[in-house]
Order: structure tokens, then sequence, then C-alpha cells
């Protein structure tokens, strides 16, 4: 009995030791530990703030910048120029460009000359209705004045009457031979108008292929640069193709004027001459007839 109550204490005191000990092991492990770091706390999104209405705008580029574009440009275009054609143009080249420049020199002043002569016959036909309306016929024809075309026609319609009254023996019929006289005085006055207009038909069917064999040469000169380069760079070929359309926008410009100034000039001395042989025509039968308002001269 007494055996049985020492060993059920001894139990009894091992259990309780064993706790004691257990409890002191976890103790100093806890205070061993490194303390655990804080926890950051996240920042509270505030209101964000909103620009001023009147705040100014994204800066913009430097005029300098513009500026250094513009003069790039502005050498580029002169570079490739009708000057810089002119100086780095061979002999043909620049012998194409003259010709061309002729041709259009003059056709403006064939157009100016032309123009102002046709104006001077049809002021002149407005004119000659003073004719028919003096006493006589010398009095009409000196009331026209000295260099009138229409004054021409008329004293050369005149004096073929009075050579027909002056000749003797077998006559050609009078209204025949004042008809010979009035017509060559409106031949010598149609040859005047249309003095020059040959000269636009030619330079209106020629110039544009003058302005090709120009295009022709440019290339050419575009391709020798390919080949001395070994590469068709526009650096290389720029000169040379710009040079061959500068020649075609010539011979263009050149030939659009010289054409439609033949057709206008055309029309223009056609109403003129229609004018003429209508004058005429009242001068040959007033001669004809010898009878000017039912009174003989």
């Amino acid at each position: 009995m007494i055996n049985k109550f020492s060993s059920a204490l001894v139990l009894q005191m091992a259990l309780a030791f064993g706790g004691q000990l257990l409890l002191s092991t976890h103790a100093n492990a806890e205070d061993a530990a490194p303390p655990a770091a804080p926890v950051a706390e996240a920042p509270v999104a505030g209101p964000q703030e909103t620009p001023p209405a009147d705040a100014p705008a994204t800066t913009p580029a430097p005029d300098n910048a513009v500026d250094a574009a513009q003069e790039a440009t502005k050498e580029a275009a002169h570079e490739y120029g009708l000057a810089a054609l002119w100086q780095q143009g061979d002999i043909i080249a620049k012998g194409n460009l003259v010709i061309m420049v002729i041709m259009s020199a003059f056709t403006w002043y064939i157009l100016a000359t032309k123009l102002w002569q046709q104006q001077t016959i049809y002021g002149q036909y407005k004119a000659s209705r003073k004719l028919w309306e003096a006493k006589s016929l010398p009095e009409g024809i000196n009331s026209l004045k000295s260099d009138s075309a229409f004054r021409m026609v008329a004293e050369d319609g005149v004096a073929s009457y009075k050579q027909h009254e002056a000749r003797q023996g077998e006559k050609i019929h009078l209204g025949e031979w004042i008809h010979m006289a009035i017509s060559r005085s409106i031949a010598s006055v149609t040859s005047d108008l249309q003095t020059g207009m040959a000269f636009l038909a030619t330079v209106g069917s020629v110039s544009p292929f003058v302005g090709l064999f120009g295009t022709v040469w440019g290339i050419y000169h575009a391709l020798i640069s390919i080949a001395a380069s070994g590469q068709a760079s526009i650096d290389k070929v720029a000169g040379p193709v710009g040079e061959a359309l500068i020649m075609t926008a010539v011979g263009l410009a050149v030939a659009v004027p010289a054409v439609l100034g033949y057709n206008w000039l055309t029309r223009r001395n056609k109403l003129a001459i229609e004018q003429l042989n209508s004058f005429g025509s009242d001068v040959h039968a007033y001669l004809s007839m010898g009878v000017r308002g039912g009174q003989k001269d």
C-alpha cells in the first residue's frame, strides 16, 4: 500500500517537473526571436489637382528651327533652278535655252505689233464712212488720214479710172480695169497683215520639239551621272533630270502662246480683209458707173 502511494507520488512529481520544463523552453524561444518589422501603412490618395484653365499649352517648336527649314528649302530650290541650269549646263543646253528665249521674244513682239496693226485697220474702217458722206469722191478721200489703208484703196481706184480714160485705141473694160487696180491694193494691205504669221506657225510647231531635245539631252546627262557614280542616288540625278524637265516646260511655254496667238490673229486678219474687200467693192461700183447719188462727177 505504501509502495503504490510512493509510486503515484513520484509519477506526479515527474509530470509536474516535465510540464515546468516545457513552459520554460517555450518562454526562452519567444524571448530569443527578433521582433517583427512594422507594416508600412499605404498613403491615402488625396484629391488630384486640376491645372488652371488659362495654363499655357505645350511650348511650340522654336522659330529658329522653322527658319532653318525654310532656308534649306530655298537653297535647294536655288541649287536646281534656272540659274543652276545656266551655270551647270553645257554649250548645247545653253544654246537650246537661248534659241527658245529668242523665239519667245519674237513671238510676243509679233503678237503686239499685229494686234496694234489690226486695231488700226478697224479704226480706219470706221473712219472710211466719211468718204460716202462727202459731196464728191476726191473730197471724201481727202477727209481720210494719209496713212489709211482705205484711202490708198480709193486713190488706186481713182488712178485706174483716170488711166483708163487717158488710154487711146482698144481698151479693157472699165470695170475690169478698176477691179484689177483695187485688188492689187487690197492684196498689198493683206500681205502686210500676214507678215510674221508664218513665224508664229513655225514657233508653235517647232518649239515643243526643241524643248524635247533639251529633255533628251538632260536625261542623257542623268544616265552618265549614274554610270559614273555607280549608284542611282537622288543627289546624282536630280540636277540633270531637273534640267530636262525645265527644258520641257520652256518649250511648252514658248509653243502655247504662239499657237493661240496665230489662231487669234488669223481670225482678226480675216475680219480686216473682209472690211477692205467691202470698201473696195463700193469704190469699184462707184467708179464703174461714174455716178454717185444720181449725178455724174
